[in-house]
Formats: structure tokens, C-alpha cells, sequence
């Protein structure tokens, strides 16, 4: 069971003249103030001192204890080895981070006609990626079945003395239960991934990023290989209203540096967003998903596994092939675009749709490929996305336009808070329509 350890400290003890002082938190002791402390333990008044007898015994005594400990275990792990080839083989795959061949071979394919949230489509995914990747495991913040991450059929993560009638707990499952402190899952996910080999996924929803912000950044500044899975991603989240909505939160997200956000626009893009993320360098990477369903799109098929991994691809072309109008969007709102996008080309405006589901990775593209996706020349550019449109000027320039939500939202069911807050197709036509009267 746990243990409490309580201490009671003095700041800059023993240091005579600063101990016990604010201005000791923030500033260097100084020289004056060594010697001082030096004297009072009754240290020699010289730099970095250390005791003759205490380097002999590290030197010789410790030194020679560490090679007989680490022979004794090369002994015992070679011994397992060779008595365990299959758990041996499992071990050098896992400690070199690299993935079975076919591990995503059965994956789910969704056709055009289909239509769920692409939590669920995660789940599908992670079912999948269960039983070819052991080194896979995970939870959430006690929203598990909202955010759709058990692994089923397998055990929770813990003593079986925990189990109960709900749930079979073992020290080998892989279940985790997180409870509702999504800062402590950050944190544990961290140290998961810092002790490794596994590779340790944890979910909320998108709004209760906040609440793991700084353990995200903390795993974003040491590169562990986190999962991070925010469902419920935007005001379509309904009727819990704002204070569960996220508004700000995927651009506040991607300004951490070396955190990834995938945010992917169907079943499809989601697939190929477990895929890349898996295949990624380490590094922490998430994922927004929506609560709503949403229509699986034409060419998602064929075009997801290859887009996502470079962050941004054209899903659908311009009928002559060079567009004079470029819509990018990402998750949810890339049906809209396409929407948009038919629209336009029956008015005769050669209209391509851009899905940005990883701004980050596209961002890091060479220049040629970053020029052929958004051609400089294009400059009649619309973004569409449900959150502020904070990051999506650098893609639309001056002339361009953004389809965003700049306030808190309010509760209602979906359909009708995107009505009023305008991610609708009519709304996105009449923003083209405003920007090309100020082009004329």
C-alpha cells in the first residue's frame, strides 16, 4: 500500500545568512556564503572537496561490486534466453522500437456510405492493434467507455485482489485505470514510456487536456513515446455545454513544440493516424476525435496512409488539376469542405480540398512537396476548422479566410450549434463568396 513520507525542510539550510529566506529560492548563494556554509559543517574551504577514503572505496570497492552484479545478470539473462527463444525474440523487437511486419495488415477498411465517430473507428482500431502489438496498453481518466480504449478481452493492470465484478485485474493486464486526475495520467504515461519498452496510451476528452498540459509538455520536452487519445474534440460535443466544449484547445496544443496533433476527418484518416503515429519517431503524439458520427469520404481509401504521415494531402482535386480555390480543413469539417468544394465547381471554380489532419508534420515537409499541396500561386485559400483560427493564418495568408469559432460554445445538440455557430457548408460558400468580391 502506499506510503506517506512527510518532511518538514528549511530552504538553504544550513547556510547561515540565507536559510529560511525567500531570496534564497531565486538566487545564487555567492561566494561568501559558500565558505560560510563550509564552515559550518566543518568542510576544508576549497572547491568540489572529496574525501581520499571515499574516492579509494568508489574507485575499488564499488567498481568492483557493480561488474561482479552486472556478470551475475548476464549470466541469468543469457540462461533465460537461450531457454525462452520466443520471449527472447520479443524482447530485442520491443528494445529496438521497431514493429512486426504485417502488424497492421488486418486493420479496418470503411468504404463512402459509412458513417461513425472516429472514436469508434478508433476502437475498432485498437482491437486490431491489441493482439499484434503486446507492447501496446492503456486507459483513461474514468471516461473509458465515452473515449472507446478498452482492450477487450484482456484483464485491468493491477493486483487480482482488486478485481471486482465489473473487471478482472491481474498484473499482466493491460487495462489501465487512470481515475479522474488527468494530470497524474500524463505523468504516469511519462514514466511508462520513460522506463520502456512499452508503448503506453491514455484518454480523456479534448477539453480535459488542460488539465495534463503540463505533463504533456514535460513528455513532449524528454520525447517519450506517449499516446494520447482527446475524444469529444469540439463544441459538437453537445449538450454538457461549454465548459466541456473545447474551443481553444487544438491550437493551444499545437504550440507545444515536438507534440503531434492528429486530428483525423473520417474512419479511414483514422486508421492511418494509429498507423503513423506508431511508425513515427518517438515523441508524444495525439489524437482528436469526435464524439459525432461523421461520413467515411471518397479517397480516404486510398490516399489516408500515405497523406497522414506527411500531415496534409489533397484529397480532392480541382477538375482542371490547377485550382484557382484551396480549402483545407481537418477532422470533422473536411466533409464540409468537400461539400463546399462541389459547390464551387458547378459555379466553375476549379476547387481543391486540402485535409490537414497533422499541421505539425505537414509544416516539417520539404519545401517542393509543402508548394504542391498549396501552391504559392494560389492565393485564394479558405480554412475550415471547429476551434479559433489562431494557427491557420500562416496557411491563408492576408487574402485567404478562416471558418472558425471564436467564442465559447453553448448547449445543444450538434447539429444545431453548428448551425449557429456557422461550420455549415452555406456559411463556408458565402465566406468564398466574400473573398472573392474583395479579390475582384
Amino acid at each position: 500500500r502506499p506510503t506517506f513520507i512527510r518532511m518538514r525542510s528549511v530552504i538553504a539550510n544550513p547556510a547561515p545568512h540565507a536559510m529560511n529566506t525567500g531570496a534564497s529560492h531565486g538566487a545564487a548563494l555567492g561566494a561568501a556564503e559558500v565558505e560560510a556554509i563550509k564552515q559550518e559543517l566543518d568542510f576544508p574551504n576549497e572547491p568540489f572537496p572529496v574525501d581520499e577514503n571515499a574516492l579509494r572505496h568508489a574507485r575499488q570497492h564499488l567498481a568492483a561490486r557493480g561488474e561482479q552484479l552486472q556478470a551475475e545478470w548476464t549470466e541469468s539473462f543469457d540462461k533465460w534466453a537461450a531457454e525462452n527463444p520466443e520471449k527472447k525474440e520479443l524482447f530485442d523487437r520491443l528494445f529496438s522500437r521497431t514493429l512486426p511486419r504485417d502488424y497492421a495488415a488486418d486493420l479496418p477498411v470503411w468504404e463512402p456510405g459509412d458513417s461513425l465517430a472516429t472514436r469508434k473507428a478508433s476502437e475498432a482500431v485498437l482491437q486490431v492493434l491489441g493482439k499484434t502489438l503486446p507492447e501496446l496498453w492503456g486507459g483513461s481518466a474514468d471516461l473509458a467507455g465515452s473515449t472507446n480504449t478498452i482492450i477487450k478481452g484482456e484483464d485491468s493492470f493491477g493486483p487480482e485482489s482488486i478485481s471486482t465484478s465489473t473487471f478482472k485485474a491481474s498484473p499482466l493486464g493491460r487495462n489501465l485505470h487512470f481515475g479522474i486526475r488527468e494530470h497524474a495520467m500524463g505523468a504516469i504515461l511519462n514514466g511508462i514510456a520513460l522506463h520502456g519498452p512499452t508503448r503506453p496510451y491514455g484518454a480523456t476528452f479534448l477539453q480535459f487536456a488542460d488539465y495534463m498540459r503540463p505533463s504533456v509538455r514535460l513528455g513532449a520536452l524528454m520525447g517519450v513515446d506517449t499516446y494520447l487519445v482527446w475524444t469529444h474534440d469540439s463544441i459538437a460535443l453537445g449538450e454538457d455545454g461549454p465548459t466541456h466544449q473545447p474551443v481553444e484547445h487544438l491550437a493551444a496544443l499545437r504550440a507545444i513544440p515536438d507534440l503531434a496533433v492528429l486530428r483525423p476527418a473520417d474512419a479511414n484518416e483514422t486508421a492511418a493516424a494509429w498507423v503513423a503515429a506508431l511508425e513515427a519517431d518517438p515523441a508524444p503524439k495525439a489524437f482528436a476525435f469526435t464524439r459525432q458520427n461523421v461520413p467515411v469520404l471518397e479517397g480516404t481509401k486510398e490516399k489516408a496512409r500515405e497523406g497522414i504521415r506527411r500531415g496534409a494531402y489533397t484529397l480532392v482535386e480541382a477538375s482542371t488539376g490547377t485550382p484557382e480555390l484551396i480549402l483545407i480543413a481537418t477532422g470533422s469539417e473536411v466533409q464540409i469542405a468537400v461539400e463546399a468544394a462541389q459547390i464551387m465547381e458547378d459555379r466553375g471554380t476549379p476547387t481543391r480540398v486540402v485535409s490537414m489532419p497533422v499541421m505539425e508534420w505537414f509544416l516539417q515537409q520539404d519545401r517542393a512537396y509543402r508548394d504542391e499541396i498549396l501552391p504559392p500561386s494560389v492565393t485564394a485559400r479558405v480554412s475550415i476548422e471547429a476551434g479559433i483560427a489562431m494557427p491557420w493564418h500562416q496557411f491563408t495568408g492576408f487574402a485567404g479566410r478562416n471558418v472558425s469559432i471564436e467564442r465559447f460554445g453553448a448547449s445543444a445538440d450538434y447539429h444545431t450549434l453548428y448551425e449557429k455557430f456557422g461550420m455549415t457548408t452555406e456559411r463556408v460558400i458565402a465566406i468564398i463568396d466574400d473573398m472573392m468580391a474583395a479579390e475582384a
